[in-house]
């Protein structure tokens, strides 16, 4: 009977400690995890900025929930590019300008160089001219001044780089969360169709030319070139085993944190979208700006709604402004390696911004337009990408298969036929 009782114990005792081991190791695991998450999150800012809010805001209000599938589809086109562009970084240890630096000739790099420049200096446009409306609407600060406050708020992340990538993670994603609480009162508060909702979420449709316009404004506003450049370098920092098998881990890990953070901005981007549609189009209002859709709230939903929009315009616009001058640093430094100090570089991505603010241009109508303008430059990353993640010689193991080629060159494609739609109509005026 003791001989029993010693072997049941034994197996309990073994059963405790494999328990206990695989208690560790879910929490070595999940503590892994966190130290790679971060990245994704710094890049999914793009994703719901004030060029999403100005293009989401006028499709919804316009074509009430009909174009939802057109967030969807971009996002889905996101996650694709984010995760080639972690790829190319985790491979390399290089970002994506750094790498066409290696590879294309010096006069195409000064081509590619140009373009994205364009794009950053478009990007940025937008994020400032969001945080600008954002401090203007909540404080009532002149728009001069707000987009002055701005810029040295966003000198000021961009400078915490000082004290390690982590830390500008870190702000960047409590300014994230700030714009999801928003979107989640905004939601409560709206009470939209939701049958509807889930109807237009996967049955696409384009009720018109100027739908067209709108929709290419959201991709463009979704699917943003400047942070294709942008994710490769944030993945460097974290590159510390440069093994075939740590590069995938990696990539896995890396894969997580895009998923998460892409599907976050999915449902915000969608939120932008269902609000618009059910405050907006549902009285029959159409609007024009960022200023009138935060005007128009207070009456319908109450001051709680429209002080949320402020605050989730602001929180926009800071923490995307920061990203859009770290993209252009990148972009800068990368292409065509110009020996300019960085904040030399930042302040240079910031200027048009600030000069468009000065001259009191109509601000949703430039918002819009810029995010025209960064769908036209999409196509110069994606094929970049294309053309350095087929390479065995430079990716190695994680050299792009077959199926990721032709699903890159089909979603390439797809952006450059909606262009040309795009300019078709804005030429013949049929917008």
């Amino acid at each position: 009977m003791d001989y029993k009782r010693n072997i049941a114990e034994t197996r309990d005792i073994l059963r405790c400690r494999k328990e206990v081991i695989g208690k560790s190791n879910r929490f070595n695991k999940v503590k892994e995890l966190f130290k790679f998450l971060g990245p994704a999150f710094v890049i999914s800012v793009a994703y719901i900025d004030p060029g999403n809010i100005a293009t989401n805001i006028s499709g919804g209000s316009k074509f009430n929930y009909t174009l939802i599938w057109v967030i969807l589809f971009s996002n889905l086109m996101a996650i694709f590019l984010q995760t080639m562009s972690a790829k190319i970084g985790i491979a390399t240890g290089k970002s994506i300008p750094e790498m066409c630096a290696n590879i294309f000739d010096k006069k195409l790099n000064w081509l590619f160089w140009i373009v994205a420049e364009i794009g950053a200096m478009a990007t940025d446009l937008a994020e400032f001219l969001g945080g600008t409306l954002g401090l203007n609407l909540l404080f009532g600060i002149p728009m001069i001044y707000s987009g002055i406050i701005i810029g040295v708020i966003t000198f000021v992340i961009c400078y915490m780089e000082k004290y390690g990538q982590k830390t500008v993670e870190i702000i960047i994603t409590v300014l994230v969360l700030i714009i999801c609480v928003a979107y989640t009162i905004e939601i409560f508060l709206a009470k939209p169709d939701l049958l509807q909702v889930g109807i237009h979420t996967i049955v696409p449709s384009l009720p018109n030319g100027e739908s067209v316009f709108i929709a290419v404004g959201m991709l463009g506003a979704t699917v943003m070139p400047h942070v294709i450049y942008l994710h490769s370098q944030l993945v460097k920092h974290r590159c510390v085993d440069c093994s075939d098998e740590g590069k995938e881990k990696h990539l896995k890990l890396e894969k997580i944190d895009i998923s998460i953070a892409m599907n976050i901005a999915f449902v915000v981007n969608a939120a932008m979208v269902i609000v618009a549609a059910s405050v907006f189009y549902r009285n029959g209002i159409v609007v024009d700006s960022v200023e009138e859709a935060h005007k128009s709230l207070e009456p319908l939903l109450g001051s709680l709604s429209s002080g949320a929009f402020g605050i989730a315009l602001l929180a926009s616009g800071l923490s995307s402004s920061a990203v859009g001058t770290l993209a252009g640093q990148t972009i800068m430094k990368g292409f065509v390696n110009l020996s300019i100090p960085v904040n030399v570089r930042r302040v240079i991505t910031m200027l048009p911004a600030l000069v468009v603010i000065a001259f009191g241009v109509n601000p949703m109508n430039v918002l819009v337009l810029s995010q025209v303008a960064l769908s036209f430059i999409l196509p110069f990353p994606i094929i970049q990408m294309l053309c350095i993640a087929e390479r065995k010689d430079i990716m190695g193991a994680l050299v792009n298969k077959i199926s990721v080629r032709i699903l890159g060159v089909a979603i390439a494609m797809v952006i450059i036929v909606l262009n040309g739609v795009l300019l078709y109509l804005s030429f013949t005026g049929k917008s």
